[in-house]
């Protein structure tokens, strides 16, 4: 249970805490991760760090410091030092369902659906925008009642709860708008929310210990996918797919979408050995034109079972299945927004690769009558893999396999359903990892020298002035004019000062040369401050983002 606690703390940036560190002071990043942590996040920190000591004393080894000396800020009503306002607990509300239990009970006290509910079940999904975390608002499910978000998605009778995204002008972030330095600081922060959010759930999640399995290093299946990509990206740099995985989909793509039970209808083993083999061999000279549709379907359930470590990752693993515990089908959404945050980034692109062509096949599910369900049930077992050990197996583990398999497609069929909002981080996230950024002794994070190289101008020295309030300037380095200053308002977003570089600083005989070259697509980003870099979407608002982030950098590129 050591092992598994040290696993934890070192996920949520706190490995200095762990027997066996160098440190003998507290570093800046923990020290940055623990201010920014609410109340609840905090708690669950310390219930981590004594478990872990007590399970130290029963070992007879040195424990760390004792949690007290991490924590040093009291903890009282009036001094709440984080940065998400704490409400008091409310009464608990009026119980529509189960009041011994944490699961809802939908049997009982429906209402009658009016003829306008079917419309009605596309919900925005505006929980995104809220300052507070998730964990925050799930107070009542400690007393067996039902949060605010419980009553309004499943107070009445629905078929299938669909939601819709937020709009963009809200400023939403994907996580492929991140840098990798902020994406590694918001999965501490998504750790530490997810298993509090899951215990203010009732919900238990245990990690799982990691199998010995064998690896290759030649092939493409069997092979970890850092490898794949580590190859690819010696002919194509800054791929995030393996290749060979975009390949296999774009064949199904073309050939199999329409295609009567593709993914269910398995091919001959005998011809998938042959394929398998001629890939491994040399892939990127294979002729796909004749492979059928159901083999390349039976290539991809393939390629995903055997890899080396599964695309959910064993430490993740467990904790998808407990998420089924979760009651609501919200906070489902919810919890697995917060755990997708976690997997490493080539899993998370190419689970999301994946995702992608699964809701393209049920698109089509008129002609090749693969629905929501079966297309759930199908991949179930391949991403939800088991190591069996022996053929006989008694009829109680029969029973358990089943259950698990109906649970990991009731997960799959969830994640193809929620995928546009299971990429989108919510706002009280990024508002964490602001904080933190903020609350660490490294110095503001300013463009490099290269860059400023680039920005600067001798005739633009004279421009070097205090700007007035609401007033930014933005950087084009790879545009002609290299720099303009431009006035904010309320309706000032990404896409008009993108545009307006466009338009304004090509001359017209340098714009009739790049009407026959084509540019790679232009994007504005926020760069330093209180943020590493992000990519903001074409209508986000500038002046939200200037007032969150006023000593921030603009940057238009690639």
């Amino acid at each position: 249970e050591v092992e598994l606690e040290e696993a934890w703390l070192t996920e949520a940036g706190l490995s200095s805490l762990v027997v066996g560190s160098s440190q003998t002071e507290t570093p800046p990043v923990v020290e940055a991760v623990l201010s920014t942590l609410t109340r609840q996040q905090a708690a669950t920190v310390r219930k981590r760090l004594d478990n872990y000591n007590e399970t130290l004393r029963k070992r007879n080894r040195q424990p760390i410091r004792d949690v007290r000396d991490v924590f040093t800020e009291p903890e009282t009503d009036s001094a709440d030092p984080s940065p998400f306002p704490t409400q008091q607990q409310p009464e608990p509300p009026p119980r529509r369902y189960h009041t011994t239990t944490k699961t809802i009970r939908r049997s009982t006290n429906r209402a009658t659906p009016s003829p306008s509910s079917a419309v009605s079940r596309l919900r925005c999904a505006d929980w995104l925008l809220r300052d507070t975390p998730y964990s925050e608002g799930v107070a009542e499910h400690k007393w067996g009642g039902t949060c605010r978000d419980c009553i309004r998605f499943h107070g009445d009778e629905s078929s299938e709860l669909q939601f819709a995204p937020a709009s963009p002008s809200h400023g939403l972030t994907c996580t492929d708008d991140l840098s990798s330095r902020d994406l590694t600081r918001l999965g501490f922060i998504a750790h530490i929310e997810l298993s509090t959010f899951l215990l203010a759930l009732g919900v238990q999640s245990k990690r799982s210990r990691l199998p010995h399995r064998r690896t290759r290093d030649s092939g493409v299946f069997g092979v970890s996918l850092n490898s794949l990509l580590d190859n690819d990206r010696k002919r194509f740099p800054g791929v995030k797919v393996p290749v060979f995985f975009q390949k296999l989909l774009g064949v199904l793509e073309q050939s199999g979408l329409q295609t009567e039970g593709i993914l269910r209808v398995p091919g001959s083993a005998a011809r998938l050995k042959f394929l398998r083999r001629e890939l491994d061999r040399c892939w990127s000279a294979f002729d796909w034109t004749d492979v059928r549709p159901v083999d390349a379907g039976g290539l991809l359930k393939l390629f995903i079972r055997e890899l080396p470590t599964p695309l959910l990752t064993h430490t993740h693993l467990s904790t998808f299945c407990s998420v089924l515990g979760v009651s609501s089908e919200v906070h489902q959404v919810q919890a697995l927004q917060l755990l997708l945050l976690l997997l490493p980034e080539a899993h998370r692109n190419t689970l999301r690769a994946l995702l992608l062509f699964l809701r393209k096949v049920v698109s089509h599910q008129d002609h090749n009558r693969m629905s929501l369900w079966n297309v759930s049930m199908v991949m179930a077992p391949n991403l939800f893999t088991r190591q069996n050990h022996g053929n006989k197996r008694s009829i109680t583990k029969q029973q358990e396999e089943m259950e698990e398999a109906m649970g990991g497609a009731r997960l799959i069929g969830l994640m193809i359903r929620h995928q546009d909002l299971l990429w989108t981080l919510p706002k009280f996230l990024l508002a964490q990892v602001r904080q933190m950024n903020q609350a660490s002794s490294q110095r503001q994070f300013n463009l490099s020298r290269t860059a400023s190289r680039l920005l600067r101008r001798k005739n633009d020295r004279k421009q070097v002035s205090e700007l007035s309030e609401g007033v930014i300037r933005v950087h084009a380095p790879l545009h002609t004019k290299v720099s303009m200053a431009i006035q904010l308002d309320k309706q000032t977003t990404a896409r008009d000062v993108t545009t307006r570089f466009q338009t304004e600083s090509r001359s017209p005989d340098h714009r009739s040369v790049c009407l026959s070259v084509p540019s790679p697509a232009q994007h504005l980003y926020e760069v330093g401050g209180n943020i590493y870099e992000r990519r903001l979407q074409p209508d986000c608002c500038l002046l939200d983002v200037y007032r969150v982030n006023p000593r921030c950098d603009w940057l238009i590129k690639p």
